[in-house]
């Protein structure tokens, strides 16, 4: 990507609406746009109605550089929205000097601007992708910088840190202590539990991200695939009275008061000779070993006691649910949702359930919900554990100081104090043409 060039695309969804967007960046977007529009002049950041040439009565915007989205002069044409008129805009600007603007360029212009860091501008992809009120919600607060301004302390405390250990090495030869030892393990104490507080949300953050993950478990014919269609309203797992029809996985994604969950139908957990089946149990605790909540479901009274007993204290939010109230069986079991899912009795409630299973307030905080942020973090984990280890056994300083600034990069990465064209390419590549 030439960061001099002047890039145009279609802003808006490709196909016909009633209106359009077409962005113009770069050092060249203002004289261009003026040798095409009526308008003798644009004025910063207010809508001109004008012709753009004979094509079509459009409204410009032009905001000037450095106050724009991409820190360069950017001019934004509103035009009807055929796709004729789209692309024939279009065409024109391209022929008087701009080029196609490629994925994601926009917003790279905006972090090589200093507009957004890498992790706001990660934030912008998500925004763009949120279908849930959940998701909303954690794109924003990542794309207004509460959790940049978190990385931000966390990277001044290492500098902090580094720099009491610099200034020992260079007076090494006088044989100089500067840092006090104690200042030292308090402050590296105190960056570690940052670390681990932040790595600690990425169950949550990247569930209201990608969905929160569900395993319906229990035994063969208890109702877990027909509870699965009654909580999807549709038939999406096949339901059967012969045992082991659920062979694999099913699953299906479900919107509740905003939050996005992933429901997984799974294998009906018993001893068996058939080899195919076993493999689906085997995906069966595979999905229960990656749930953040495990739905248990029995058929009868019998089966509540000895389950709620047993439930493992795994960090997981577990609800047993009693199926088949259709049948006449006896009356709720304390500890139990009692539903059909047959009939559609009582899942309201369980949805009820499931939405309370996760704490929403945990929402406003700062949450990481970005593999590669979360990789990142793991890696300055493991340099700051190294640091403490050197420090505890009398490492020689410059030894420590070579963990500092390798945990240095790895938070760096994560905002973009240190990136590769390799990371930049990845991140950027992943958003559309025009943003």
């Amino acid at each position: 990507m030439r960061s001099n060039d002047t890039i145009a695309a279609i802003a808006t969804p490709h196909g016909k609406g009633g209106v359009a967007v077409v962005r113009l960046s770069g050092p060249q977007a203002l004289a261009i746009a003026l040798r095409h529009l009526s308008a003798g002049t644009l004025e910063p950041r207010h809508a001109t109605y004008c012709r753009f040439d004979e094509l079509d009565d459009i409204v410009a915007t032009l905001y000037p550089a450095p106050h724009s989205y991409t820190g360069d002069e950017t001019v934004e044409f509103s035009c009807h929205g055929s796709p004729y008129v789209q692309q024939a805009l279009l065409q024109t600007l391209l022929d008087d000097g701009a080029r196609l603007a490629e994925a994601g360029e926009y917003t790279l212009r905006a972090f090589l601007s200093h507009h957004l860091d890498l992790s706001q501008a990660e934030a912008v992809a998500d925004l763009i992708d949120a279908s849930t009120p959940a998701q909303h919600r954690l794109a924003i607060s990542q794309l207004r910088g509460g959790y940049a301004q978190r990385l931000k302390e966390m990277r001044q405390q290492l500098l902090d840190l580094t720099s009491l250990l610099e200034l020992e090495l260079d007076f090494s030869q006088e044989d100089v202590e500067f840092a006090d030892r104690s200042q030292l393990h308090t402050l590296l104490e105190q960056l570690i539990a940052q670390n681990d507080r932040l790595l600690t949300t990425f169950a949550l953050g990247n569930a209201m991200k990608e969905g929160v993950p569900v395993a319906i478990i229990g035994s063969p014919n208890v109702g877990k695939s027909t509870l699965l269609n009654a909580l999807l309203g549709d038939d999406r797992a096949i339901v059967s009275p012969v045992p082991g029809t659920t062979r694999d996985t099913v699953e299906g994604m479900l919107t509740i008061e905003g939050v996005s969950f992933r429901l997984v139908d799974t294998a009906g957990l018993r001893e068996t000779d058939d080899t195919v089946e076993r493999l689906g149990i085997e995906r069966s605790r595979r999905a229960y070993d990656d749930a953040m909540v495990v739905v248990h479901v029995v058929d009868t009274p019998q089966d509540v006691e000895p389950l709620a007993a047993q439930m493992p204290q795994d960090g997981k939010r577990h609800i047993v649910v009693q199926n088949k109230c259709d049948l006449g069986t006896d009356s709720p079991t304390t500890g139990a949702l009692h539903i059909s899912a047959l009939t559609g009795e009582g899942i309201d409630r369980l949805k009820q359930a499931l939405v309370e299973a996760v704490d929403q307030r945990s929402l406003d905080e700062v949450l990481l919900c970005n593999v590669r942020h979360r990789d990142a973090l793991l890696r300055v984990q493991e340099a700051l554990r190294a640091v403490e280890s050197g420090l505890e056994s009398g490492v020689p300083t410059d030894l420590v100081a070579v963990d500092l600034r390798d945990a240095l990069y790895h938070l760096g990465s994560i905002t973009g104090e240190v990136s590769s064209d390799e990371i930049l390419g990845n991140i950027f590549g992943r958003f559309c043409i025009g943003k």
